[in-house]
């Protein structure tokens, strides 16, 4: 590293996420006037990353898309669209000295399952590089800064929450507040529902911020069609919340067939001709529900069928050019942890 010392190697992971139902209802406009219910769940597939201590300078690395940002200080980074929630980690929780961060995700690119858990995972290996502690809730809320306050973007609050908390949640909102209540499902019960589930990944996203924005100015300017949808998604998630403790996979099934529905409502790029012909199959191959899941529309579908019909499922997915992903459900949120380095002996 360069600095004749041993260097310090911190890491962290943070848990993707799926939803089952009520996406879109965790957007302040709609979630201020009439409260959000989301029901979404943490899953295996994670953000990992490396913070090495003891540099002179600030190395930053995305394994993904083989990017690299280096420089001499803090001072001389700027938000140009190069790793700029590292960038952003770092003006949030700035640590003394230099730093090499590197980044990587399970999942392929555009699959929509959460930005959030890369805020997450920065900050609560920056937290630790400073010797801080922050409990889920409060890194949760630092993350949704990062992506909102600091970056002036949009951002998803359940994103964050299912990274910070992990399991099974359902998330209520609320006036800029947000209620979290861990679902009561077993570990066995988790390795039921991933033997009935197939996540789908289409290939790319089809999100963009227009659409976010276009869905938001609906929402404020109470268009009755988008409120709606929404309004009938939140409900939809109220009872999944409850079909999840159940362990009732085929009307949860029901469930999210109907918030795909809905959501479909919502702007005329929730639907592609991509998603529509994974839907088709899917449903041809036994298929008992699907939606999309993650950003928007999602770069991903989760789709439940028995388990007998799972294989003939993911031939379906995989016929339409689509890609099957790993789903096993993820009991614990982010998660820090040291390595000190042996000196070089050179």
């Amino acid at each position: 590293m360069g600095t004749g010392g041993p260097a310090v190697t911190i890491h962290s992971k943070a848990p993707l996420r799926l939803d089952f139902a009520g996406g879109w209802s965790d957007v302040a406009a709609f979630a201020d006037e009439e409260g959000g219910t989301v029901v979404t769940a943490a899953i295996q597939l994670a953000v990992h990353i490396e913070f090495l201590l003891g540099d002179r300078r600030i190395r930053l690395h995305s394994a993904d898309g083989d990017e690299h940002v280096t420089v001499e200080s803090a001072g001389q980074m700027v938000y140009d669209g190069r790793l700029d929630f590292h960038k952003a980690a770092l003006n949030m929780l700035p640590v003394t000295g230099g730093i090499e961060i590197i980044s990587r995700s399970d999942a392929p690119p555009g699959s929509g399952l959460g930005s959030g858990a890369l805020a997450v995972a920065l900050l609560a290996g920056l937290a630790r590089c400073r010797q801080e502690d922050y409990d889920p809730t409060e890194l949760a809320e630092l993350g949704f800064t990062l992506e909102t306050s600091e970056l002036g973007g949009f951002g998803w609050p359940q994103d964050h929450q299912v990274a910070a908390h992990g399991g099974f949640l359902v998330l209520g909102f609320e006036q800029g507040g947000v209620d979290v209540r861990a679902l009561a499902v077993t570990d066995e019960a988790a390795r039921d529902l991933a033997r009935h589930a197939v996540l789908a990944y289409v290939g790319r996203s089809f999100f963009t911020a227009r659409t976010h924005a276009r869905v938001s100015s609906a929402c404020e300017s109470r268009d009755p069609s988008v409120v709606g949808a929404i309004r009938a998604m939140r409900d939809v998630a109220r009872e999944a919340g409850k079909v999840i403790e159940a362990g009732d996979w085929r009307q949860l099934a029901a469930l999210t067939d109907e918030n795909w529905r809905h959501q479909r409502l919502l702007d005329a790029t929730m639907v592609t001709p991509e998603t529509m012909r994974i839907d088709e199959a899917v449903h041809a191959a036994g298929a008992w529900g699907l939606k999309a899941t993650g950003v928007g529309a999602g770069g991903c579908l989760i789709v439940l069928c028995s388990p007998s019909r799972r294989s003939a499922v993911a031939e379906a997915v995989e016929s339409c050019g689509g890609r099957v992903l790993q789903c096993h459900f993820a009991a614990e949120g982010v998660s820090v942890w040291l390595e000190a380095d042996a000196p070089d002996p050179t």
